[in-house]
């Protein structure tokens, strides 16, 4: 009985290991039918000239029998050999290599070591009797019994169809009547192939429903699997909020060595550094909320100019990574802000020597 919690579709993985196993689905009724097609098509090939090479192949060994004897070791039996097999091995041939053909169509080739460990309960002979004696077995026979029936069918049907001219064969000379026996033969080969192919294509596809079937998983199953290929998931949430910290901790550390942050004011935070031998200025932290405020504050704590620019901070948090250098079109907008902090630090600075001047040059008071 199929276990009702499997209700998902195999994986590609799941799939990979059942291939692995030699779990596929394969007809043997499929390559028996394919396999007896070119054994057919050979012999029929091979029925064109056998006649006439066998009248006289077989006049020549009578001719050669009566002129010699016949050894064990002789030249009669050596050619008569080679002849039987020269005519046999095409037709095997032909039947192994459709065989083949048809098993590597079926899913390719795969070696699968697991199924050939040794297993004892191979060699039981109890287990043996149980399989033999099993439901799985009277379902082989009677599935097996299914075509042969058809086929059973199909030759009587061909018998009673030629029933007046096997009765009146007796009447006519050897010819005619080979001719009547190669033309029921051949009814019956084509009819019982189409049969064949029908029941194979039925047997593969039952194969393959129940291998799909087998193939199932449980969602627990799926869980299982992702946790062994891919990990726990809980620790991959884990570690990636360790990288998270650890990349917000660079973002805060890089932050000191702004020139300038840009604020949204509230909601976002970019910090630019630019030096004069950088080709544009680069993003080295930015941020939303929580990250953006942690941003302001640094830029606070380290004399950092913090100008609000709503539309360039959103325009810099959405379109630049932190490390990469800003855009072409946002150089104007940030040219200015940048000039606008320079000029700024140039008058505090020229106001701070002017008070630093001006103190040292006071006049001092001398006593009387």
């Amino acid at each position: 009985m199929a276990d009702s919690s499997k209700t998902e579709q195999a994986t590609p993985q799941h799939r990979k290991k059942a291939r692995e196993r030699g779990q596929l689905t394969r007809s043997r009724e499929l390559s028996a039918a394919l396999s007896m097609s070119a054994v057919a098509g050979v012999v029929c090939l091979m029925g064109r000239v056998a006649l006439p090479h066998w009248t006289r192949f077989f006049r020549t060994t009578l001719e050669l029998a009566g002129q010699n004897s016949i050894e064990p070791n002789g030249p009669l039996l050596f050619w008569s050999s080679v002849e039987a097999m020269r005519w046999v091995m095409p037709i095997l041939f032909a039947a192994l290599a459709m065989s083949l053909v048809a098993s590597l169509a079926q899913g390719g080739f795969v070696f699968a070591p697991e199924s050939l460990s040794f297993k004892a309960e191979r060699f039981s002979p109890a287990n043996r009797l149980q399989q033999m004696f099993s439901l799985a077995a009277l379902s082989s026979i009677l599935k097996s019994l299914l075509p042969f029936a058809a086929i059973a069918w199909v030759g009587i049907a061909s018998i009673c169809g030629h029933w007046g001219e096997i009765l009146g064969s007796s009447y006519v000379d050897a010819r005619h009547f080979t001719s009547l026996l190669g033309q029921i033969l051949l009814e019956l080969i084509w009819k019982s192939g189409l049969i064949l192919f029908a029941w194979a294509g039925v047997d593969y596809l039952l194969l393959w429903l129940k291998n799909e079937g087998d193939l199932k998983m449980s969602r627990q199953d799926i869980r299982d699997e992702l946790k062994q290929s891919e990990g726990n998931p809980e620790s991959k949430a884990r570690i990636r909020r360790i990288q998270r910290q650890m990349r917000r901790k660079q973002m805060i550390k890089a932050a000191e060595t702004a020139t300038v942050v840009i604020t949204n004011p509230t909601h976002y935070a970019v910090a630019l550094r630019y030096e004069a031998d950088m080709a544009a200025p680069m993003v080295v932290a930015k941020g939303r909320d929580y990250l953006a405020a942690r941003i302001k504050e640094v830029a606070r704590l380290h004399d950092i100019p913090v100008m609000e620019n709503r539309p360039l901070a959103q325009a810099l948090y959405k379109g630049v990574e932190v490390g990469d250098p800003i855009s072409a079109d946002l150089y104007h907008a940030v040219a200015e802000i940048l000039v606008l902090i320079y000029k700024a630090q140039t008058e505090l600075r020229n106001r701070e020597a002017q008070r630093r001047a001006s103190a040292t040059q006071k006049p001092q008071v001398r006593p009387q």
